[in-house]
């Protein structure tokens, strides 16, 4: 497996990411593995692999923008980034990456997902980039691509990932949303808004985003509260100011989004 000049490479320039793109792209063996550390606030700049990317937030938490949405990487958690797809990212945090990349032939994955990454698939990763640092049979490193290979399709996928409409007037609106997320917004409020009816605001809504208003929000408010609850703020606090009547509203709403209440979720994820 070819390498990188160093174990975890720092978060770099636009001319040097796009000639560490470069090289990513010039590399002829089928699994490249590499680590990377990103200062929070961090820009990524548009850009696309030939091959398929398993981007995994070691630690720290990673905003993706595409075309079609935004999706959040927590702790614990991996983006499947299909091959070509031209993405964009925002380090909301300080943020250790691992990141897969596979040859196009041996993934065809065809939209983004949100994998929730167990412990043997970390491990997996792990190894894989530390091997700069190791001497290793050639062997051995060919049976720990193998199993990841054959893990990933296994892990679960979570929905941290938050359709984004193409219409403008509806793309500002989510903006506004994001910034200041409620529980309690409804669909009259935005067809209100945007100067139509009802009936005529849900059928736009579902078309450009191909999921219901109701479902999109309580997306959009656990989505939007990750990165606050990664910085240690208090679930009370982040509860109320999205809207929620009560804490337990919103940990039996997180819990059935990410599988683990809130208090428990980032912080277990952190190692």
């Amino acid at each position: 497996m070819a390498k990188p000049d160093q174990h975890y490479l720092p978060a770099l320039p636009d001319a040097d990411h796009f000639r560490s793109l470069e090289w990513i792209e010039q590399a002829n063996v089928p699994v490249l593995a590499i680590g990377r550390d990103y200062g929070s606030g961090l820009i990524v700049p548009l850009h696309s692999h030939s091959r398929t990317q398993l981007w995994w937030a070691r630690s720290g938490v990673v905003l993706v923008h595409t075309a079609g949405g935004r999706w959040m990487i927590p702790p614990g958690h991996a983006l499947l980034i299909p091959a070509g797809m031209e993405h964009s990212a925002e380090m909301v945090s300080d943020v250790r990456m691992h990141s897969i990349y596979i040859s196009s032939a041996m993934n065809r994955a065809r939209r983004p997902l949100v994998l929730e990454i167990t412990a043997l698939v970390g491990s997996l990763i792990d190894e894989l980039v530390g091997l700069e640092n190791e001497t290793t049979s050639d062997r051995r490193e060919q049976l720990i691509t193998d199993l990841l290979l054959e893990e990933i399709p296994r892990l679960k996928e979570r929905p941290l990932g938050l359709p984004f409409p193409q219409d403008r007037r509806l793309a500002a609106l989510c903006r506004q949303f994001l910034k200041a997320p409620s529980a309690n917004a409804n669909t009259d409020e935005w067809a209100a808004r945007l100067g139509i009816s009802r009936r005529s605001f849900t059928r736009l809504f579902r078309r450009e985003m191909g999921i219901s208003f109701v479902t999109w929000r309580q997306q959009a408010c656990i989505f939007a509260s990750l990165p606050r609850i990664a910085d240690g703020e208090p679930v009370t606090t982040v509860a109320l100011d999205a809207g929620y009547d009560n804490v337990a509203a919103f940990t039996t709403m997180f819990r059935r989004m990410l599988g683990a209440p809130p208090s428990l979720y980032l912080r277990g994820q952190q190692t």
